[in-house]
């Protein structure tokens, strides 16, 4: 990205905000932006690393999201113009002009996958090479199955017959075992991606799992490394990742959040969307009372007069919110059977996301769940207002945590940015030398 000019650095730190800790080893070098592209808004940032290793964020914008429907990009003129909005808001406030941003990946029906690579080293040390062939593999299979790798992170391996080596480098064997943990996504789904962010002239720097950026930001320390499961509760999908000694360990994601809630009630009262939004947020809860039959709520119905209101009991609304949340819960539910990662996952879960503000949410998930249950704000950056410390921009704030450096694998064998051999970067870059 090329730096015109820098505006003077913002207030102090604010509430929220860590102490210092040093600059990250795998931080990035000066400026950066994120894009968080999601169902209801879509958000940029730009930043720096202070000295002391904290973010402090020199412009920032966001714009309603369209063109842009369960995380996928369905409509590229509608979503560049949001984008391209939110983007020139963040840039007027920087005075820096973006050419790359790190963006969040919840497009392509994301999956993680954990593959066992066997590598045959013959009676030598193991090297870089070694480990960076081995990633290659894992994500040589997955091109072969039309998916892209987003993230390949080692987990683990096995010198000969010896498990549990953290770094076999430098280590003598014949024959060499990684696990290896990949998060996915439909190449097609990247390719659009990747149209869709030149046509902004734009380049993917990095794409960032959004439920790993989310758990970045909304975990604390001792939550990643004892293990927890962090839940997104957004407006188009909800997502968990699961992290477990300071590692992502499984990511999922369901087409169900916020909207569909907005949407059952704009069907079921009989109102329009705008309104249907209003009565979620304002009147919205999990938790009825013997009050609500007599609560009345006032709303305009389809086709009619907006001067001529109906009244409806709060108690009708609250039947048609409970199941779906309850639906959304009882998927991620069955999502984390399914991997079975037993202790690893730890008995801790986080919600944030925009939808987990609903009242009684928290409360619902212990019981479904049957687990303990906390609501997860992302920690405040420096030189953005407090509205930013809420639960809806979690993503976004954990696309920089991980621009300073953050959750960044310890040995990292797949640098996204030096080697441009997975199919995004190469079509974002064969896009870029004919338009």
């Amino acid at each position: 990205m090329n730096a015109v000019t820098r505006r003077p650095d913002g207030p102090a730190a604010g509430p929220g905000i860590a102490p210092p800790r040093g600059r990250h080893a795998r931080a990035r070098a000066g400026t950066f932006g994120v894009l968080d592209i999601g169902s209801t808004k879509i958000v940029c940032i730009i930043a720096r690393l202070e000295p002391d290793g904290l973010p402090r964020a020199l412009g920032y914008g966001w714009q309603r999201s369209h063109g842009v429907k369960g995380g996928n990009l369905v409509d590229l003129a509608a979503a560049e113009r949001a984008v391209r909005a939110a983007v020139a808001q963040a840039e007027e406030m920087a005075e820096i002009k973006l050419s790359g941003v790190i963006v969040n990946l919840s497009c392509g029906q994301p999956e993680s996958r954990q593959q066992h690579i066997q590598w045959t080293i013959g009676g030598r040390a193991v090297t870089d090479a070694d480990l960076r062939a081995m990633v290659s593999e894992g994500r040589r299979r997955m091109a072969d199955e039309g998916r892209e790798a987003v993230h390949a992170l080692p987990l683990g391996f096995t010198l000969d017959a010896t498990p549990g080596v953290a770094d076999p480098r430098g280590m003598i064997c014949e024959s060499l075992g990684m696990r290896l943990h990949l998060v996915d996504a439909a190449s097609a789904s990247l390719r659009n991606l990747g149209t869709g962010l030149a046509r902004c002239d734009l380049e993917v720097e990095e794409p960032v799992s959004a439920p790993y950026a989310a758990a970045l930001s909304a975990l604390n320390e001792d939550e990643r490394e004892l293990g927890a499961v962090v839940i997104d509760m957004g407006g188009g999908t909800t997502t968990l990742a699961v992290l477990h000694e300071g590692v992502l360990l499984h990511t999922a994601q369901v087409p169900v959040g916020g909207w569909q809630v907005t949407n059952d009630l704009a069907r079921g009262l009989s109102t329009s969307l705008d309104q249907a939004e209003r009565l979620k947020t304002m009147h919205g809860s999990m938790i009825g009372t013997i009050e609500d039959e007599r609560e009345m709520l006032s709303l305009s119905q389809v086709g009619e007069d907006g001067e001529m209101l109906s009244r409806v009991p709060r108690a009708r609304m609250l039947k048609i919110i409970r199941p779906r949340v309850e639906e959304t819960l009882e998927l991620i539910r069955d999502r984390l059977a399914e991997v079975d990662l037993g202790p690893d996952a730890g008995q801790r879960v986080v919600l944030t996301g925009g939808a987990s503000q609903l009242v009684g949410v928290r409360e619902a998930a212990a019981r479904i769940l049957g687990r303990q249950v906390r609501l997860g704000r992302p920690q405040l950056v420096r030189g953005l207002p407090e509205a930013f410390h809420a639960p809806g921009f979690a993503t976004t704030l954990g696309l920089i945590a991980w621009g300073g450096g953050e959750g960044r694998p310890s040995l990292d064998f797949d640098n996204y940015q030096q080697v441009s051999r997975g199919i995004l970067s190469r079509f974002v870059n064969w896009l870029r030398d004919r338009v």
